[in-house]
């Protein structure tokens, strides 16, 4: 096996081991974050019989904090 892949394996579990407790603990918390849905330049489009939500800044907000973690997980292995 290759030691990178177990390196990478244990990566995503402690991530997934820590993303798990701050919600576990924090719930209370996280439920507050209104805005992250509500940003501006999300679409939402709600009518009598249809509702469109389309979060793009949202998504560009996660997908860039996502990049920078994965650069700094590649900088520091």
């Amino acid at each position: 096996m290759n030691v990178h892949l177990g390196k990478l394996i244990m990566l995503i579990g402690a991530v997934l081991l820590v993303g798990g407790a701050v919600i576990y603990f924090l719930a209370d918390k996280i439920d507050s974050w209104n805005w992250l849905g509500n940003l501006p330049g999300d679409i939402r489009i709600e009518k009598e019989n249809f509702k469109l939500f389309v979060p793009i800044t949202t998504s560009i907000l996660l997908t860039i904090i996502l990049n920078l973690l994965l650069w700094l997980f590649k900088k520091l292995s």
